[in-house]
């Protein structure tokens, strides 16, 4: 099909999809910048979790949805870890189920029965609990116009949630782990491990998290950047775990650093003093200091150099 012929039929279902979600779902449905096709979506179950609810916050790519995935964020402070990651994935498999149609209804349903699942097996820790231990929330709290500013800079830093059915080696990789840096009785400690799939993202994650101490660190913010050699292009994605936007500042980091194939976690054990941007500061210092030690900027260096000569790498950005 010609490709101008293709973008118009994907417009036009986008313009059906937001029209249905938006009677569906009513009040609920927000577009947060209908020209660059940002929109959220707050879901909740009244009846079976009435306490705990979930924005999913979506970008529309031009070629969706015939041969590309929404864009997607998860916001829920609550929702931690492990559950995250599930969540996730059930996300991206039902895509990959249904690639090449409308998915935003079945996801936001995926995630009602998500909330359900979790508050009838008590999984998770209510709001009380995460507002308890919920560090910087005076000036991190985010209106409608900063879920616009970040999504649109996290679109333009490049991050995307790509699906992978790879069959790669899946062996746990090495974990290393930085020195702990302390400021105003909090910690902040940086892991990292060599990555080249998705499914080692997530057993590396796991590793860390049968941790008793790093599983009870307030977050564990990380990032990570994957290089497609075949189609010249970055898997990537990172993870806030509650610190808002400290995750995208960590990707970004990875981004300018040019560092490739590698996880970077950093767990922070918040200390009861509000630390404000300087938290930032310490998360991307450990980051930094770990990518040097474990030899990530000299193989950076020479990455860029072999890019430089040939075509550069593409990442999944909005027109």
């Amino acid at each position: 099909m010609d490709t101008a012929v293709e973008n118009a039929s994907d417009l036009q279902c986008q313009v059906e999809e937001i029209e249905a979600l938006s009677s569906i779902y009513g009040d609920e449905w927000c577009v947060i910048d209908e020209a660059a096709r940002i929109f959220c979506i707050k879901i909740s179950d009244d009846l079976y979790a009435p306490q705990w609810s979930i924005c999913l916050q979506i970008i529309l790519p031009e070629d969706y949805p015939s041969s590309a995935p929404p864009i997607y964020q998860i916001n829920a402070a609550w929702l931690r870890g492990p559950d995250r990651i599930k969540l996730s994935n059930s996300l991206e498999e039902l895509y990959l189920e249904n690639a090449g149609e409308s998915i935003l209804y079945l996801w936001v349903e995926k995630i009602r029965e998500f909330l359900i699942e979790t508050s009838q097996s008590g999984n998770a820790e209510g709001p009380e609990t995460v507002r308890a231990i919920t560090s910087e929330e005076e000036d991190d709290t985010w209106d409608e116009g900063d879920i616009s500013n970040y999504n649109v800079l996290k679109l333009d830093m490049g991050q995307t949630h790509i699906f992978s059915s790879s069959s790669a080696d899946e062996q746990l990789p090495p974990i290393k782990h930085g020195e702990p840096v302390t400021d105003r009785r909090s910690t902040f400690q940086p892991h990292l491990a060599p990555v080249v799939t998705p499914k080692q993202v997530q057993r590396v994650l796991d590793k860390l998290y049968e941790n008793k101490k790093i599983a009870s660190a307030t977050h564990n913010i990380y990032a990570y950047r994957i290089y497609c050699e075949d189609k010249n292009t970055f898997l990537q994605d990172c993870e806030d775990d509650g610190e808002t936007a400290a995750g995208g500042r960590l990707l970004h980091l990875l981004q300018i650093l040019d560092v490739r194939d590698v996880l970077v976690v950093v767990s922070r054990w918040y200390g009861g003093i509000l630390l404000g941007p300087d938290r930032f500061k310490h998360i991307n210092n450990c980051a930094r200091t770990i990518l040097v030690q474990e030899g990530y900027m000299d193989n950076a260096e020479e990455a860029s150099k072999t890019v430089g000569k040939s075509k550069k790498p593409k990442s999944k950005k909005m027109k």
